[in-house]
């Protein structure tokens, strides 16, 4: 097909520059109506125009490829279109599929063909694909272009092969910001922050995105959070995504007091800043903190996305905010804010871990998509709440579903049991769980089975699995478990020989040596319990602070131990001590 004129064209048929200015799929469709009624759709130059059009939006490509099909002998702008369309609707292994039928057609590829087919190649990590295209590109002269190369960089950067991506760097004639970048980034994607710092400092110019590239790699590739703050301070000029780069590396490490003063220093925040501070700050286990955050971006009129959405319901449940939590619940729904299997699956969790068994079952049974994570939390949420004969029947339900469990599964059903005291059947799903799912259980689950065993009285099983079964390295839950056990049946004797055992692998457990110190006070024996609290002393253990959260008028107020720090702890105490007389009275 010969190429007319483009300029003529436009001139001549307003339609295209209608079609080059539309947004919309229905726009199209319309000027693709339009352009058969007046006889153009035959046009060389006005069908490029429409299959460019087409595959610029992902959705269409179906539509695209129908067109595509129709043309008799496309010529490469077409064939590109297609390649073009497939990258961008990451249908990479479509794109290439493409190329081939573009190169066996007998059209010829351009540059921009090789740099499309080569950036799919990378994305869709086919190394042998893409070994084949770059000897097709050195073939047909290409390997001078610097799109291309730069595309080739970065696809053997994506491989691992920085060997033959650094090949391809040094052969440039000429490089651009783009190359230096690419080059860059695949040292920092390995972790290879010398090799990446050398290139970086023998860069002519830099940009933005060069100085948080390597930010990034020192703070979350290495854990040098200082030379990663050392660069950011060095910074001739910082755009938003530079600071969250460098608050997000602060909240990763868990030092979230320099993440808090870096994002008050910010001139502008977007959603993206809000959501990792709101985020990062329910994982470090500042609920508190996090929804404050998010109470506080909605008054800056920021609009959540998911991730900051999420954060602030996983901190009502942790908080045990309903009213909260049942506040964002609505806020989107009136607000329209898209809910996935992710969003659907911590307001299940949210209404479980505030006692709302009814509402998120309700949500549960109304999601159109579950996940493995949304059974777990449900048995999990139906365990706490006592319900544990429903959280069996669940359990069967998603064997009969064929659903696929992970050991979290069975460590939700294992606690479920638990709690409602199901020895028998939990003792079968552990058993289940080894023979039938070939799952291992780890310490969490010889944990909860120790503490099913030790409720139910039955000592000799556990001294069975402490001889044949359990980990020569025991975690903290499961010296717990098995503490609390001898010390609820009495059992001085099992307890002070389980003591020499946790000297022995030098647990580091603060709360295990609390708990054998207490069965020592209990039976008064005063000496033993000053031997253990010398040992949390030598050992530099702290026993943690006990905190407390209580929801009044839809806010959240958070106590700890020993803490007056409270706005409002001088009338509380006031409350309390008048409260105290008047029981004192009465009596």
């Amino acid at each position: 097909m010969t190429l007319p004129s483009r300029t003529n064209l436009v001139l001549k048929n307003p339609l295209l520059s209608l079609l080059q200015r539309s947004k919309s799929t229905s726009q199209i469709l319309q000027i693709h109506a339009q352009l058969i009624t007046n006889s153009l759709i035959s046009d060389a130059f006005s069908v490029s125009r429409l299959v460019a059009a087409l595959t610029s939006n992902a959705l269409n490509m179906s539509y695209a490829e129908t067109l595509f099909a129709q043309i008799p002998n496309p010529h490469t702008f077409i064939w590109n279109s297609m390649i073009r369309g497939y990258v961008q609707s990451l249908n990479f292994g479509e794109a290439f599929r493409v190329f081939d039928r573009m190169r066996k057609s007998g059209a010829v590829g351009d540059n921009h063909s090789y740099t499309f087919v080569v950036k799919a190649c990378g994305l869709m990590m086919g190394v042998e694909e893409g070994r084949e295209v770059h000897g097709e590109v050195v073939k047909r002269g290409y390997d001078e272009d610097l799109f291309v190369r730069n595309c080739l960089v970065g696809m053997y950067c994506r491989f691992g092969e920085l060997r033959l991506a650094r090949r391809v760097f040094d052969g440039f004639c000429e490089r651009d910001l783009v190359s230096w970048n690419t080059m860059i980034n695949g040292y920092v994607g390995v972790g290879e922050m010398g090799k990446a710092r050398k290139l970086f400092d023998e860069m002519p110019e830099r940009d933005v995105v060069s100085w948080t590239m390597m930010i990034e790699g020192y703070g979350k590739k290495v854990g040098c959070v200082s030379q990663a703050r050392e660069l950011f301070n060095e910074m001739p000029e910082r755009d938003i995504v530079a600071w969250n780069s460098m608050i997000d590396v602060y909240a990763g490490v868990g030092d979230m007091d320099n993440a808090h003063e870096l994002f008050r220093l910010m001139h502008e925040r977007n959603v993206i800043t809000w959501s990792i501070m709101i985020d990062r700050n329910v994982r470090h286990g500042n609920s508190k903190a996090a929804l404050d955050l998010f109470i506080e971006m909605l008054l800056e009129g920021v609009i959540p996305d998911k991730v900051s959405v999420v954060g602030a319901i996983q901190a009502c449940a942790q908080l045990g905010a309903l009213d909260q939590g049942r506040w964002i619940h609505i806020y989107m729904e009136k607000n329209k804010i898209a809910t996935d299997v992710v969003v659907q699956t911590a307001l299940v969790d949210m209404y479980m871990k505030c006692g709302c068994v009814d509402e998120a079952s309700a949500l549960f049974d109304g999601m159109s998509e579950r996940s493995v994570v949304s059974w777990n939390v449900m048995i999990v949420g139906l365990g706490i709440n006592s319900s544990g004969e429903s959280a069996l029947k669940l359990f069967h339900q998603m064997e009969a579903l064929g659903v696929v469990m992970d050991d979290l599964t069975f460590l939700g059903i294992l606690s479920a049991c638990n709690h409602s005291g199901l020895v028998t059947e939990g003792l079968q799903i552990f058993d289940k769980m080894r023979h039938s799912y070939g799952i291992e259980p780890k310490e969490e689950h010889y944990s909860c089975l120790v503490d099913l065993l030790g409720r139910a009285g039955q000592l000799h099983k556990i001294q069975d699995i402490i001889a044949t079964q359990l980990p020569d390295h025991s975690n903290a839950a499961l010296w717990g478990s098995l503490l609390a056990a001898y010390r609820t049946h009495r059992n001085l004797s099992l307890a002070e020989a389980f003591s020499e055992r946790l000297l022995e692998v030098k647990a580091d457990d603060s709360g295990a040596f609390v708990l054998l110190s207490n069965i020592y006070a209990e039976e008064g024996r005063w000496e033993d319990v000053l031997n253990t609290r010398k040992v949390l002393y030598d050992r530099g253990m702290v026993k943690e602070i006990g905190t407390s959260v209580i929801e009044v008028d839809a806010g959240v107020h958070e106590f700890f131990n020993n803490d007056r720090s409270h706005c409002l702890i001088e009338e509380i105490r006031s409350v309390i001590w008048n409260l105290s007389k008047t029981v004192v009275s009465a009596l």
